[in-house]
């Protein structure tokens, strides 16, 4: 790799968009692509170079990151790339892709000849702008040098787990099935104070300090409070990893009742029209469609 690395981010959404500043912050040579050029193009103030395709985008890349909807997207755009990419090429794979989604990713490395790193992340919309994401990575050792001055300037640390990808995936949707349980749980109980009568701030002073407060719970509370779901994490995507939680145990032989509960959940919440609003709004799927709106209903108790 030359002095000064150059990155091809492809994906540019509320993630893609966030580590892409953070590796122009960090000095390296930024290309970004997105299918939605609009999502791509705020990124030149930041002195990313836009592409026109992922091909454009890749060429001359020392480093190739994915940050894309889900697996067969990734696939999808990768191949897109491929006249662009060139042998031992480092493919940076941070889409939540799932048990199923992955191999074929790795597969396709095999087949482009690229140095492939299955490199998941933990967190949303604030830890990705700050660069403080948790970056879980399995991948080559030879290829971990290089790679340094990427993660370090997205995340705050990097969990390596071997070497062999699937492993950061693995354990990224273990990690999402609390996240999204404890998102459920924010947003079920806050519903259900609205339904009978709590001030829900009553709730949340009756945990504050204790086993059962944390950083999560506030963080969540406060976006149903306010009915501010500006999207940290969307409800759609949430949807899709909470099905990739529960398709992942079905195959271990897990039975996965909450995970199942709260992919519903979601699916309800982007039926109602919440789909692009913070998963925080699983809130919504508390209550019939036909009913009157959350904003509509007094703080304390429904109509």
């Amino acid at each position: 790799m030359s002095d000064r690395i150059s990155v091809a981010v492809l994906g540019t959404g509320i993630m893609g968009a966030a580590m892409a500043r953070n590796l122009c912050r960090a000095g390296l040579d930024v290309r970004v692509w997105n299918r939605t050029s609009a999502k791509a193009e705020p990124l030149a103030a930041d002195g990313a170079r836009v592409a026109g395709s992922p091909r454009e985008a890749v060429e001359d890349a020392d480093v190739m990151l994915t940050m894309l909807h889900d697996g067969p997207v990734t696939a999808e755009i990768v191949r897109a790339a491929a006249p662009g990419l060139r042998s031992g090429q480092v493919w940076l794979q941070c889409t939540t892709a799932g048990v199923d989604g992955l191999p074929p990713l790795a597969e396709l490395a095999r087949e482009y000849q690229l140095t492939f790193v299955d490199a998941p992340v933990l967190g949303t919309r604030q830890p990705a702008e700050a660069g403080e994401l948790v970056v879980l990575a399995a991948g080559p050792r030879a290829a971990r040098p290089g790679l340094a001055p990427v993660l370090g300037a997205v995340g705050a640390r990097t969990v390596w787990l071997g070497e062999e990808p699937g492993a950061a995936s693995r354990l990224k949707l273990v990690c999402n099935s609390w996240v999204l349980t404890v998102t459920h749980g924010v947003a079920e109980a806050l519903a259900l104070a609205d339904g009978l009568g709590v001030d829900p701030q009553s709730f949340l002073d009756a945990v504050g300090g204790g086993a059962l407060d944390m950083g999560y719970l506030r963080l969540k509370a406060q976006a149903v409070q306010s009915r501010d779901f500006a999207p940290s994490f969307a409800v759609d995507t949430a949807e899709k990893d909470a099905r990739l939680v529960v398709s992942a145990g079905a195959q271990a032989g897990v039975r996965l009742d909450v995970a199942a509960a709260g992919a519903e959940r979601f699916r309800r919440a982007a039926e109602q029209g919440h789909g692009a609003e913070d998963m925080a709004a699983s809130y919504y799927a508390s209550f019939d469609e036909e009913s009157a709106s959350a904003e509509e209903k007094p703080e304390g108790g429904r109509t």
